[in-house]
């Protein structure tokens, strides 16, 4: 079986497509190039982002996975760029649950999201084999096919509707099919509040082997998102 025919296709109106840039990736991982050179590296979930796009030119080698590449990339853009308008008419309503450091202003913040969905379209059409449609918690790949796996604004993010099982499940795979270490990032829901199950998750990672630790970040847009989660995995 193919892995565009393991994953489940959702529809479009169901996703939001929307990214964050290379640079952003950097800064939210506490990341550098030099660490990541030689490493197999998977995005998941990749949404829009341009890390992969940006990534491969900076000599990494890097994979994107996300539920919304079983759709065509034109209709991706097209959808990203109305989510983008629609997420800055949001802003102009919770500018107040942001700090406006990083990216100024909403104009600002328009111009890094436009960026980030450019980059990740025109690579879609140049490397589609570089995106992979999967649905979590199950991925198409093999254990350890991944040395480095890093993972934004989904887990925890969306505890509200992805209940602890899920979260248990999606880290499991995760884990799975990388063979050092995962950053997820950030440790909060969509409030600013700390993940509820997050001391949970981690006495079950510690007793499965894995050495964790939350780690402060340069990065901090939305209030209170400036911390993230590092899982190395155990011998």
């Amino acid at each position: 079986m193919s892995r565009v025919e393991q994953s489940t296709k959702l529809d479009l109106e169901k996703i939001v497509f929307i990214g964050r840039t290379y640079e952003e990736y950097l800064d939210m991982f506490s990341l550098s190039v030099e660490e990541l050179r030689g490493k197999r590296i998977l995005d998941c979930p990749a949404g829009a982002c341009s890390f992969t796009a940006m990534g491969q030119k900076n000599g990494l080698d890097v994979t994107a996975c996300d539920i919304a590449y079983d759709h065509a990339g034109e209709e991706l853009e097209n959808k990203g760029l109305q989510d983008i308008e629609h997420a800055m008419e949001h802003m102009k309503k919770a500018k107040k649950n942001y700090i406006w450091d990083y990216f100024k202003d909403i104009d600002g913040l328009r111009r890094y999201r436009l960026s980030a969905l450019e980059e990740c379209s025109n690579d879609m059409r140049n490397f589609g084999e570089r995106y992979v449609p999967v649905t979590l918690p199950s991925m198409p790949f093999k254990d350890g096919e991944f040395d480095v796996l890093l993972s934004a604004h989904f887990l925890f993010m969306y505890a509200d509707r992805l209940d602890y099982p899920f979260h248990i499940e999606t880290i499991n795979e995760l884990l799975r099919v990388s063979k050092e270490e995962i950053r997820i990032f950030p440790l909060v829901d969509l409030e600013g509040k700390r993940y509820r199950h997050l001391d949970t998750l981690l006495d079950h990672l510690t007793n499965n082997g894995c050495s964790v630790e939350e780690i402060k970040v340069s990065y901090e847009f939305q209030v209170n998102a400036n911390s993230m989660l590092k899982i190395k995995k155990g011998l």
